[in-house]
């Protein structure tokens, strides 16, 4: 059966010049009418055969996400010469997930089933019986090869005043013995499976003298063996009673291709392209290039441990080299980053950053980070600094810290993002003793009622209290100090903010600024460490996990700085107090977790608030910044780097 099916050329014709019109065409168009006869032949008996439409190929495009870092690493290679730049560990977190974190005070197992711990029975205490000429740790701390006249703490003794002197008899000592386990399916970036072994080369290139790394731990460590392929014990030595003992697993690296097939040795390792531009992790992605001075990439592992969750949700990183912060900022808003980290000094930028989060154009991460911000009083002063003994009274120091305005000068200086510190602890930690501390809010009457008490009077008509009958004081000196700090523009800022408080409280305070250098050099030439000083401003990085009441234990002198220690010791202020070193050292004596450890703790904090050799400031701020739509960075205020869960990182197209 056929058809006819006639087309007029010159509707053809029409729809074409319409076509190119549209498309700016210029040219004219002849129009030609001529009939076309066209036959197609139909047979009704077979029914059309429709053809299924092929389905076109996915789009598959790839998230590309880049981070700005502050500067470039020298060395990815975590037994470096030098201690790891913040840039070096945001790139590490990449390449290596864990083995541990440590976040919120306190540790989480990445790459391990479990931490171990004596509760569990993962972690034992052992008694074992040692002998002259074995390596211990003595009451000390000190590691010593056993010999007569040595103090050490027997089985069950845990602190300095059960301690006994080895006399050459054999004697027990307790060590832990800890146990962990690396969960299924952790794999190198080659495939090849992650081991227990490869952690014991950590171990092993801990101790080679060709890596220039911290031993402390290695030194204080009887063995550390893989059971199998999955398991390591740590067994530390006679007497080390380490408080994170459940830390103990060596970090991995790839014993099969370092050692195995190229033959590296530990000292090869400091400048191999295998170990500090290209190293073989089992994190989320795998170092592609390095293209020196512009920026790193690293692209995804295929063989991720977690990649059945779906992770990571980025295909590829671009870590840039940003170093100079307005650049920084230009790109972030211009969409050449997606990311500013906190190493990229963003606190120069921070009021432009709020003005950008509010428009929207940026978001702006704040928050209060490790370091603590604190001001010493010279208490116990080198004997060689001539002033008058302002601050031997506990009640001066209190007046002091009632006559600031601590939360205001927070809230004015760090956009009311870091609530002020009552002691050494961190509101959020979990050994922070809110129901015990005494607490300084601002107070000028109380304050000034306490000089009162004390001896230090404001005449008629004087701006500046002096002493009458002050203990140590003679009549009429004024009470007119410097406060001293590195010279840098936030503490600038809340010093000068206090010179005003104080004012109003009779109190003249002078402005003593000096190069951070000179002013945290080590004594006798540094001020703060030389003890040469008034009240000293500076900042303690916290640690991670456990309250540093240690820092301002006396310990029979040998924690205050001085000549007879070499100016080693860290208590500045020369606090002493007998019940607060008590307090501390059962705390230190004494595991996680347990009643001893807590309440030694939360006992020292409630001594270090009433006698206040120190007035707590604040945590100083960490700053970073994103493009809108990325999404999972994290700040976490214990945890080193930002970029600790970069595998749940994520954005848009």
């Amino acid at each position: 059966m056929r058809y006819k099916l006639v087309v007029s050329m010159g509707s053809l014709l029409i729809l074409l010049s319409m076509l190119l019109g549209a498309c700016g065409g210029t040219s004219e168009i002849v129009y030609v009418t001529q009939t076309v006869v066209v036959t197609v032949e139909v047979t009704p008996e077979a029914p059309p055969i429709e053809e299924a439409t092929p389905e076109p190929p996915p789009v598959t495009r790839t998230k590309i996400l880049v981070v700005c870092l502050g500067q470039e690493p020298d060395t990815l290679y975590l037994y470096s010469d030098e201690s790891p730049t913040l840039a070096a560990r945001h790139i590490q977190h990449a390449v290596y997930d864990g083995p541990i974190d440590n976040r919120a005070y306190d540790f989480q197992p990445v790459i391990l089933e479990k931490l171990p711990s004596l509760e569990d029975g993962d972690a034992v205490i052992n008694t074992v019986t040692v002998q002259a000429g074995d390596r211990v740790v003595n009451d000390a701390g000190a590691v010593v090869d056993l010999e007569e006249g040595d103090i050490i703490r027997p089985t069950g003794c845990n602190a300095a005043e059960c301690a006994v002197e080895f006399d050459g008899t054999p004697v027990q000592m307790d060590r832990i013995v800890a146990t962990f386990r690396i969960i299924a399916g952790v794999a190198w970036s080659d495939g090849t499976p992650l081991t227990a072994d490869d952690s014991v080369y950590g171990y092993e290139l801990t101790g080679d003298p060709g890596t220039p790394t911290d031993r402390e731990l290695y030194d204080r460590t009887a063995s550390y063996v893989a059971l199998d392929t999955q398991t390591t014990v740590w067994t530390g030595l006679p007497g080390y009673i380490d408080h994170t003992y459940f830390t103990n697993f060596w970090h991995p690296f790839p014993r099969h291709l370092w050692q195995s097939a190229l033959g590296y040795t530990a000292a090869d390792l400091l400048e191999a392209e295998e170990s500090t531009r290209m190293p073989m992790g089992w994190g989320a992605f795998v170092i592609q290039e390095w293209v020196s001075g512009d920026h790193i990439t690293a692209v995804r592992n295929p063989y991720y441990f977690r990649a059945d969750e779906g992770l990571p949700y980025i295909d590829t990183v671009v870590f840039r080299f940003a170093r100079d912060p307005n650049a920084a900022v230009a790109q972030l808003i211009s969409g050449e980053c997606d990311i500013v980290t906190r190493d990229s000094n963003l606190e120069s930028q921070a009021d432009l950053l709020l003005k950008l989060d509010q428009q929207n154009v940026i978001a702006t991460l704040f928050e209060p980070g490790r370091m603590w911000e604190h001001a010493n009083f010279g208490i116990d002063f080198i004997e060689t600094y001539a002033r008058p003994d302002f601050f031997s009274d506990a009640r001066v120091r209190q007046a002091i810290a009632l006559c600031l305005d601590r939360q205001g000068a927070a809230d004015a200086l760090l956009y009311g993002r870091s609530p002020v510190m009552h002691t050494y602890v961190p509101p959020e930690h979990p050994l922070y003793a809110e129901d015990r501390i005494t607490v300084y809010d601002h107070d000028p009457a109380a304050g000034m009622a306490l000089l009162e008490e004390v001896g230090w009077v404001l005449p008629d008509d004087a701006a500046i209290r002096e002493a009458q009958d002050v203990d140590g004081v003679p009549d009429g000196t004024s009470l007119a100090f410097n406060w001293g700090s590195a010279m840098d523009n936030l503490s600038t800022q809340y010093i000068r903010r206090y010179q005003q408080d104080l004012a109003e409280c009779g109190i003249q305070v002078n402005l003593e600024a000096l190069p951070a250098d000179q002013w945290l050099a080590d004594g006798p030439q540094g001020p703060l460490f030389g003890r040469r000083f008034d009240i000293g401003s500076f900042a303690w990085r916290l640690p991670g996990f456990e309250p540093p009441c240690d820092l301002y234990v006396d310990f029979e002198g040998e924690n205050i700085p001085s000549e007879a220690n070499a100016w080693t010791g860290l208590n500045t202020p020369g606090f002493s107090d007998p019940e607060y070193d008590a307090a501390c050292n059962r705390a230190h004596t004494a595991f996680p977790g347990t009643e001893d450890y807590i309440e030694g703790h939360k006992e020292a904090q409630r001594i270090f608030s009433e006698q206040l050799p120190v007035i707590p400031l604040f945590m100083r701020l960490n700053f970073a910044a994103t493009r809108p739509g990325v999404s999972g960075l994290i700040l976490d205020s214990t945890e080193s780097s930002e970029m600790w869960n970069i595998e749940a990182f994520d954005k848009g197209f």
